[in-house]
């Protein structure tokens, strides 16, 4: 069962767990279950994702009852209107904040404008042997993306260097397969842990948290981190 974060009479919003898709897509043959169909089921009603998560992305997935509310829900996010926080867990010691400013390429090659601030909440040092290193460093970063590009965090994480633990297209392999065999972990620790906006029908400012799943909680306890 989905767990349910917010709900009123025109918006409700899932922690959408890692590994679950938003809906069925031809580059994943392999789903059967897929977020979209199981809120529906849940709930016996009509439902309409506003924005997307990656598959191995977890957190908060916005849904909308009524048309009206989804297409004014869709021009927030387009406006970049909606305040959206991720934690994420990165190779090395990041800096303590930095805004990222990278254009980044659509599918069709045309360069988008793409900036996130993020700031690093914890640093971590284990005793366990990488590479030339004899100890393994990792951060754990707070990221309020300001533009809605796809992968944006992925792929500006990757571009200075702290790429997102369990990121298989655009991280570190090395690392991916060390947490694999090391601690039998293939989740991608990004979480979507908040989103703020104004209510497109009550106008009230709304703010939805989600808390961490169990695989990402894991990772947590194993290097450290206070929750």
């Amino acid at each position: 069962m989905l767990e349910i974060v917010y709900q009123d009479e025109h918006l409700i919003a899932i922690n959408k767990p890692h590994g679950l898709l938003v809906h069925r897509s031809k580059m994943a043959n392999d789903a059967t279950e897929f977020a979209l169909q199981m809120l529906r089921d849940q709930i016996g009603r009509h439902v309409s994702p506003v924005h997307r998560l990656d598959r191995k992305t977890s957190g908060i997935l916005l849904f909308t009852f009524e048309k009206e509310v989804e297409i004014a829900m869709h021009k927030q996010f387009q406006e970049s209107l909606v305040e959206k926080k991720y934690l994420a867990i990165l190779r090395g010691y990041a800096p303590d904040e930095l805004d990222i400013d990278y254009p980044l390429a659509k599918e069709n090659g045309n360069m988008q404008d793409a900036f996130t601030y993020f700031k690093t909440l914890q640093r971590a040092e284990i005793d366990v042997a990488f590479g030339k290193h004899q100890t393994s460093r990792y951060s754990l970063v707070e990221a309020t993306p300001k533009t809605g590009r796809m992968h944006q965090l992925r792929r500006h994480f990757a571009h200075i260097f702290h790429p997102i633990i369990g990121d298989r297209k655009h991280g570190c392999n090395k690392q991916n397969r060390f947490f694999m065999e090391q601690f039998e972990m293939t989740t991608m620790l990004l979480h979507a842990s908040e989103l703020s906006f104004i209510h497109p029908v009550t106008a009230n400012k709304i703010t939805i948290n989600s808390t961490i799943h169990e695989e990402f909680k894991r990772v947590m306890e194993l290097m450290k981190f206070t929750n």
